[in-house]
């Protein structure tokens, strides 16, 4: 699933940001799931909380496993490596040990099309 989006990647400039604009229709990251994409040469998980996109960077800030691989809830992510939990909405962190926050991206959909701004 990883491959497919990255294949179908494109870039939009505006302004000072960068908005990453990928393929995928909402189906694609169902919701209560999470996906993996490359964006501007970071990895950054996606989220799909009852319909709302949610990017934040794919590393436990513990111990850098991936949290996409992990278990969603709601809008907590639990990473699988050690049990850390972040909220995906502000990437604070809900319990340890990971004690540093992740950083969050916007995202949204346009067109059919996923977009998270970095």
């Amino acid at each position: 699933m990883v491959a497919t989006l990255l294949e179908r990647f494109n870039v939009i400039a505006g302004g000072d940001k960068m908005a990453q604009q990928l393929a995928p229709e909402i189906g694609t990251v169902p919701a209560g799931g999470m996906v993996s994409v490359d964006v501007e040469g970071r990895r950054l998980a996606v989220a799909n909380v009852d319909g709302a996109l949610f990017a934040f960077d794919d590393a436990c800030t513990h111990r850098h496993c991936s949290l996409a691989k992990g278990r969603l809830s709601g809008k907590t992510v639990t990473c699988e490596c050690h049990g850390s939990q972040f909220d995906v909405t502000t990437g604070k962190v809900l319990r340890g040990p990971a004690v540093q926050p992740v950083h969050t991206y916007r995202a949204w959909l346009q067109d059919g099309r996923v977009e998270i701004e970095v």
